[in-house]
């Protein structure tokens, strides 16, 4: 009976000395998993420092000089689209005060013959009319070109055809052919190539040898038909401002002539 309690005794306490290091390992799991938990909440904090540090040095250094410069580019377009409205303002403002009108900005006095040059006191002008393929207008432009009032042996016709139909280019031949025979100073240039288009004719046409006796040139399109007084009207605008290097004239639809 005794012998009993003593391995009862001992099986007792085999099991307590079991029981407890399963309570000491079940402790040093716990332990670890909560240093685990601690070191993982201490390295996504890291992490978090680390990117709030990132974003903050790249803020200063490019994000806010950036947004500086936009506010810098609009406040000074700002004010110079306050200087441009003021100015604008104020030139109406004067416009509407004074009216002053352009006619009476530039100097301007009609041009009579002179008893002793005569014919020689007017400028020479060349009036070019370039022209590709004009078939449909070529007659009545060139006619109304040669109509210009102006003494005739101080104007010059110049026809410069790009025209690649032949039919357009002899169309245009004849028509210079029949105003030269009635006395119009008139020549009807051609060329083998269209290097330049319409600017390149025009181009091409000042290198002529008689265009040097010229004092201005006259520019008029293939469908345009200028009035007769037309370089009565502009021409001394350039004679009496000589600073001014361009007249242009208004064009006029068949309704409004």
């Amino acid at each position: 009976m005794k012998l009993e309690l003593v391995h009862l005794a001992d099986e007792n306490s085999q099991l307590t000395l079991k029981t407890r290091e399963n309570d000491r390992d079940r402790d040093r799991d716990r332990d670890r998993d909560r240093e685990t938990e601690a070191s993982c909440h201490l390295l996504g904090a890291g992490q978090r420092d680390c990117s709030i540090l990132w974003w903050e040095q790249a803020r200063a250094i490019v994000v806010v000089p950036f947004f500086k410069f936009l506010v810098a580019l609009c406040l000074i377009m700002s004010v110079m689209y306050f200087v441009e409205v003021m100015y604008m303002g104020i030139v109406v403002a004067y416009v509407k005060l004074f009216k002053r009108k352009p006619e009476k900005v530039y100097k301007w006095e009609a041009m009579e013959n002179d008893a002793e040059c005569g014919s020689k006191s007017f400028p020479m002008v060349l009036v070019q009319i370039p022209m590709y393929n004009e078939k449909e207008v070529c007659e009545q432009s060139i006619a109304a070109a040669c109509k210009i009032s102006w003494p005739s042996n101080r104007i010059i016709i110049q026809v410069l055809d790009d025209s690649t139909d032949p039919a357009s280019k002899e169309l245009v031949r004849r028509e210079c052919e029949r105003w030269s025979r009635e006395g119009v100073n008139i020549t009807f240039e051609i060329r083998d190539n269209r290097n330049g288009y319409k600017a390149g004719a025009l181009r091409e046409g000042m290198k002529h040898s008689y265009v040097k006796q010229c004092d201005y040139i006259a520019i008029f399109d293939a469908d345009f038909q200028p009035e007769p007084d037309f370089l009565h009207r502009t021409v001394p605008f350039l004679i009496h401002n000589p600073k001014l290097a361009l007249v242009q004239g208004r064009v006029l639809s068949e309704g409004e002539k």
